[in-house]
């Protein structure tokens, strides 16, 4: 699934981008199209950009808040490089397309660099130290603006439709789709895990909070074109909200390729990156699986939120609950070897 810019109206994103500059004569080029934005490539006066128009967002503060942190991380210093919205010519960072569909669209600075495979190992230590560096900027910020998201573990406020009671009767009985009859095993299983972690999310807010990225993994990352093993960029600060700071590990952790015997192991290469610039609190490296836990339920109640409101059809809300509930049963199965690898990798 992907955004819908390809049918906006023709000129609307010419227009926009002469909000920027009023002699722009060019045409935006397609770009990638992600669950929540799509992208166009913009050339102007020599230089290259990219326009993203926010597909899914219609509150311009919540992008705006987006904004404010990238801009102070443009100031950071950081060894990577994180993307830079343009100021258009009213100061504003932010254009509304004026085809009557209430989205957004901004201009980014073009950043070269290559996505690296979901499997691909090498980068890993590279991108644990990234992320760490960026969470110890990110706890240095202060920001005007109030962010739009809430903490992961607000599940029940962040996801109004998807409360215990209809997630449950929605993968029981009647309440099931024909789409999703082969997923029934799975999709119980999810709405348990929602109930489990419902019950331990209190311990939660007495950690340390801070601002997180908060969805670090390999399709927000790019390295240095022959350089596998050097971050380029992190991208994609959208959800960047005041959270849990262990949370930052345990996204980037959860999502890694799985350890297989004979090869190094991702979750050492990764965390001992991020340790080095962001090192956790006992409590927080504790809390970590149960943390891991959460993202994987943010997850689904995302695709299903996403389905119940039209956004996607059932295939994809299938693939992702098969997806989500493979990981939290191997998790489930190897929590206590978890959190002994998590000790070992984030202590100091």
């Amino acid at each position: 699934m992907g955004g819908t810019a390809g049918g906006t109206a023709k000129g609307i994103l010419e227009q926009a981008v002469r909000t920027y500059w009023p002699n722009y004569s060019g045409i935006p080029e397609a770009g990638a199209k992600g669950w929540n934005n799509t992208t166009r490539f913009v050339e102007h006066e020599g230089s290259k950009y990219v326009l993203r128009v926010y597909e899914t967002h219609r509150e311009p503060d919540r992008i705006l808040f987006e904004h404010e942190v990238l801009l102070h991380l443009a100031e950071a210093g950081l060894t990577f490089r994180t993307p830079v919205p343009q100021s258009g010519l009213d100061g504003s960072t932010l254009v509304r397309l004026e085809d009557g569909s209430g989205r957004y669209a901004c201009l980014f600075g073009y950043i070269d660099g290559t996505r690296p495979a979901d499997e691909d190992r090498r980068p890993l230590r590279a991108f644990g130290q990234a992320a760490g560096e960026l969470s110890a900027a990110l706890s240095r910020i202060e920001t005007r603006l109030t962010p739009a998201y809430r903490p992961y573990y607000e599940l029940e406020q962040a996801y109004p439709l998807c409360t215990p009671e209809r997630v449950a009767a929605f993968g029981s009985g009647s309440g099931l789709p024909a789409g999703l009859s082969g997923v029934e095993p799975e999709l119980g299983h999810l709405s348990a895990v929602y109930r489990e972690i419902l019950q331990q999310t209190d311990k939660l807010r007495h950690l340390p909070h801070q601002l997180v990225h908060g969805d670090l993994n390999a399709s927000n990352m790019l390295i240095r074109t022959g350089e596998p093993d050097t971050i380029e960029a992190l991208l994609d600060f959208e959800f960047c909200t005041y959270d849990v700071r262990a949370m930052e590990a345990a996204v980037l952790l959860s999502g890694l390729p799985r350890w297989e015997r004979g090869l190094p192991d991702p979750m050492a290469l990764c965390g001992d990156g991020f340790r080095r610039h962001a090192p956790l609190e006992a409590a927080e490296i504790e809390a970590v699986p149960l943390l891991m836990r959460l993202r994987k339920v943010d997850v689904f109640l995302h695709f299903l939120t996403r389905y119940w409101e039209g956004t996607d059809g059932i295939e994809v809300l299938g693939e992702q609950i098969l997806s989500l509930s493979g990981d939290l049963k191997r998790m489930d199965e190897e929590e206590a070897e978890l959190l002994r690898r998590l000790t070992r990798i984030l202590s100091n």
